[in-house]
């Protein structure tokens, strides 16, 4: 697992049981992100939009006393198949072992212009995250659900609150249970359907990657195959059938 120090905007790779406490960006992807290649020249990454979000998430961990933070835009090579293949497999893991999970909804403009130390927390109303990009996007199903502590940040890294905080809201635009948010009930004691159903309506850039970002949520393993299209999904189906008597997954 490769993490990024928050004071140095350094890279480091850790093994094994060697993998220090860390905090976790959730985020949808713009233009300009900073890639682990874009680490080669430190200097010329600072000049890319990206890496304004990937400083304040640096200054936000710092913040709360971590040194280390994973960003799945830089902390993975993706030139290598083997190293994404590993990481989409173990991302659910990641998210769920991180101390905090950051979630940073771009698209949500600050109301207030009053400096941090005079209003700590973004206003906002629930129509704001309703129309979040973040609600819509197949890979944060799995980023709400996993982590054991969601943050919610606006543009300016305004805090908007957490997921315990906001917990009717979520659930409403969402569909996910409440006992599900707020981890007093197992993922695995759900139906295969209604599990479904919270990634019905959200979107992928990639056909695949629509079968991909649901592996966790399935406890699922399998190496992943770009160009497979709509095949990737009926793998997904074939894999669960292996761990799951539940055949409430032909509804979809």
């Amino acid at each position: 697992m490769r993490l990024l120090d928050s004071a140095s905007i350094k890279l480091h790779e850790f093994i094994g049981r060697g993998i220090p406490k860390y905090v976790i960006l959730s985020h949808t992807w713009g233009q300009e992100e900073v890639t682990f290649q874009d680490f080669q020249d430190l200097e010329k990454a600072k000049k890319k939009r990206g890496f304004q979000k990937l400083e304040g998430c640096c200054r936000r961990a710092q913040s709360d006393g971590f040194k280390w933070v994973w960003i799945d835009t830089c902390c993975i090579d993706k030139s290598s198949s083997a190293e994404l293949s590993e990481a989409i497999n173990s991302m659910y893991q990641w998210y769920q072992e991180s101390q905090i999970c950051y979630a940073y909804l771009e698209d949500i403009i600050p109301r207030s212009t009053l400096p941090l130390e005079l209003e700590p927390f973004s206003r906002m109303s629930d129509s704001d995250l309703r129309n979040s990009r973040w609600f819509r996007r197949g890979w944060t199903l799995q980023e709400l659900i996993a982590p054991p502590i969601v943050e919610f940040y606006d543009r300016n890294w305004f805090e908007m609150g957490t997921k315990l905080s906001l917990l009717g809201t979520i659930a409403g635009i969402t569909g996910i249970d409440i006992r599900v948010l707020e981890n007093s009930q197992r993922l695995d004691s759900v139906n295969v359907a209604s599990r479904m159903s919270w990634a019905s309506k959200r979107k992928t850039t990639r056909k695949e990657d629509e079968a991909y970002c649901l592996m966790g949520i399935f406890g699922v393993n399998m190496p992943l195959l770009y160009g497979e299209g709509h095949r990737a999904f009926h793998r997904l189906q074939e894999e669960i059938m292996k761990i799951h008597d539940d055949y409430t997954l032909f509804a979809w």
